[in-house]
């Protein structure tokens, strides 16, 4: 006998498309200025060492925003806490611009100062939202969300590889994108699921972030989150340079390379459902972890610009999962959610805060792909920490 799975409620329904929404514009307002970090680095003549102390004002600002952003969603709600992060984003975007008309360096830091906090806040906010829709469906959703945020990356890579291929400014570009992000996160926060505040004993008490900071198994889930997001993260900040300075290719070859890794990240989001439901959470982590070694090695060793494209797409692909099941498994108790998003969230997104400048200063002294051979360390931390993520409970996903 056959069953079918009930259809949501309409504002269930809603919901779902509005954080999809959310996690996708995010995606896009990321990488519409990252996939160009050749031309932030000519506008502004930077050396790669500069270039990665730049990229740290990026993500220190992330690393600000994480710890108040389980607070602020326990006292606001995700849909509040997203737009928050969303006008911050817009405001760095917008400093980012003056830097590189100016061809000063110092506002376009504190742009990604502001851009980083408001993503930071944004991030956790969206991901708790997620994970309570998810909840609510009772099947799996967020690998989707995160191949929507994918989606969103490979539409800011595609648009990066337009406006550089067709002669448009940097600026231009980033300043249209941070006109747009406050207006859709506006009207997509206005359908998240109702927020029901806290009772007045539980609010007095605090979030109860600092008693997830003890907790072994939120550590060990942020310890793969890092390993995986060093992976991910990487390729964000380094894979078009990787291309254009390891493999002598123009700006335009080193957007399409970088959109190759965020095409493969959204397959691997967009089909990862399925195999997390079928195999469960560790043994896919796992499996993707062993695909990242192989494309990592095809980049930095395939020797020609084909076989490192192929080798991009299967570092997306391994990277794709470790950070939305990093997600899940943290907010699998939902009355704990918010305060273990938070701290899995941290942790993980140390890995942009260390990656950047670490491999910044490696490529000053050994070339790019040299200097990206560390990703291998990163990725069997993921690879070790990955039984960590085993549901607490029932799951959508296989025990």
């Amino acid at each position: 006998m056959t069953t079918t799975r009930a259809r949501p409620a309409p504002e269930l329904s809603r919901a779902r498309t509005a954080v999809v929404v959310a996690f996708a514009v995010n995606g896009l307002a990321f990488a519409s200025f990252i996939s160009r970090t050749p031309a932030i680095r000519d506008a502004l003549g930077l050396s790669s060492a500069q270039l990665g102390l730049l990229l740290l004002c990026l993500s220190g600002g992330s690393i600000a925003g994480l710890p108040l952003s389980g607070p602020i969603v326990h006292k606001l709600g995700p849909g509040r806490t997203v737009l928050t992060g969303a006008l911050s984003v817009a405001l760095g975007l917008a400093l980012l611009v003056v830097g590189l008309v100016a061809g000063v360096v110092l506002p376009a830091a504190v742009g990604l100062v502001f851009t980083g906090l408001g993503s930071g806040i944004w991030d956790v906010a969206m991901n708790v939202e997620g994970a309570d829709v998810e909840r609510r469906l009772g099947r799996s959703l967020m690998p989707r969300l995160h191949a929507a945020f994918s989606l969103g990356t490979v539409t800011g890579a595609g648009l990066g590889a337009l406006s550089a291929a067709t002669g448009v400014p940097l600026a231009v570009q980033v300043i249209v994108v941070a006109a747009l992000v406050p207006v859709i996160v506006t009207v997509a926060t206005r359908r998240f699921t109702a927020h029901v505040p806290a009772p007045v004993e539980e609010r007095s008490a605090g979030s109860g972030t600092l008693a997830a900071w003890r907790e072994p198994r939120t550590l060990l889930v942020g310890l793969m989150v890092l390993g995986f997001a060093f992976t991910e993260g990487s390729a964000n900040d380094w894979l078009a340079v990787a291309f254009v300075d390891g493999y002598r290719t123009d700006q335009t070859l080193g957007a399409v390379g970088y959109g190759f890794f965020v095409v493969a990240m959204t397959f691997g989001r967009t089909f990862g459902g399925a195999a997390l439901e079928r195999f469960g959470r560790v043994a896919i982590l796992r499996t993707m972890a062993v695909l990242g070694v192989a494309g990592l090695l095809l980049v930095l060793l395939g020797g020609s610009t084909p076989v490192a494209l192929a080798g991009a797409l299967l570092w997306g692909v391994g990277a794709s999962l470790g950070f939305p099941v990093g997600m899940s498994a943290a907010a699998d108790d939902p009355a704990r959610a918010a305060a273990r998003v938070s701290v899995v969230s941290s942790i993980g997104y140390t890995a942009f805060l260390a990656g950047p400048p670490l491999i910044g200063l490696l490529a000053e002294h050994a070339g790019i792909l040299h200097a990206l051979f560390v990703v291998l360390g990163a990725l069997v931390l993921g690879l070790l920490a990955s039984g960590a993520a085993r549901p607490l409970a029932a799951t959508p996903e296989k025990d």
